[in-house]
């Protein structure tokens, strides 16, 4: 038996990177899965290579997209137990002094609305559901949530508020829906790119020269971590393994803590 038999999930920014790789691991262990994707390529790839997924193409930044994604994942799957944000964009350590002054607002606003809106968003698409199902949510923080230096000051601060939300969901949805987080460390394999808005929209963190080195360099356990690695700590927190926990944030981050 599977760790999540006979749960229906949702997955947001479920084409690539660590998004993918929940996607697959939540079907290996026995979920019926739904992908609500942003990118029209990466949802026909999607489709072709997991046809008993969901797959809905939209913005998780906008309501009536997201609701979109629940409706279909309802009318395929008959419902829905789990919901996990992988949504995410990065900024390239830019300091503060380092953005121009033209930039702030915007870059600020971008930042906000894909790191943190689209989470609560989607949460909100799907609250009706989870209540029903006594459901599930996992979002996704970071180790720039918990410390300075893992990002610029638009990513971080982004991420230290999607921790506040795991918090004040979890508080304001109990008993009926648990919420958590996981944080991962730098990953491999991601198709993670920057803000527009600064002019990083074409830029992706993978293709940082020497980055498998310089992840193992900077984790205790000197590991360069995939999305695979991370995808395990999704599934525990959504399987009934996990039924009392609610308002937790675990750290895939290869011991960052403790360096």
């Amino acid at each position: 038996m599977g760790w999540l038999d006979g749960k229906r999930a949702l997955v947001a920014g479920a084409g690539s990177g660590i998004g993918r790789a929940v996607l697959d691991a939540f079907a290996a262990e026995g979920a019926r899965v739904a992908a609500f994707e942003l990118d029209p390529g990466k949802c026909e790839r999607l489709a072709a290579e997991l046809p008993e997924c969901v797959v809905h193409q939209g913005d998780a930044t906008s309501l009536a997209d997201a609701r979109g994604a629940v409706a279909a994942a309802r009318a395929r799957l008959g419902g829905l137990d789990v919901l996990v944000s992988c949504v995410g964009i990065f900024d390239f350590y830019r300091g503060l002094a380092e953005l121009d002054d033209d930039q702030l607002d915007a870059g600020f606003d971008e930042m906000f609305r894909t790191n943190v809106k689209s989470q609560l968003v989607s949460v909100k698409a799907a609250l009706d559901e989870l209540r029903r199902s006594s459901g599930s949510v996992v979002l996704t923080v970071s180790t720039s949530g918990f410390y300075p230096g893992r990002g610029g000051i638009l990513y971080v601060a982004s991420k230290f508020a999607v921790r506040g939300c795991v918090i004040a969901l979890a508080h304001e949805l109990a008993p009926r829906v648990r919420v958590n987080g996981v944080a991962p460390g730098g990953t491999l394999g991601t198709e993670l790119t920057g803000p527009g808005s600064i002019g990083l929209a074409g830029r992706l963190l993978d293709d940082a020269p020497g980055r498998a080195e310089d992840l193992r360099s900077r984790t205790p356990l000197r590991v360069a971590l995939t999305g695979a690695d991370h995808a395990g700590s999704y599934v525990f927190l959504a399987s009934d393994r996990a039924r009392g926990i609610t308002g937790t944030v675990i750290h895939s981050d290869g011991g960052a803590a403790v360096r």
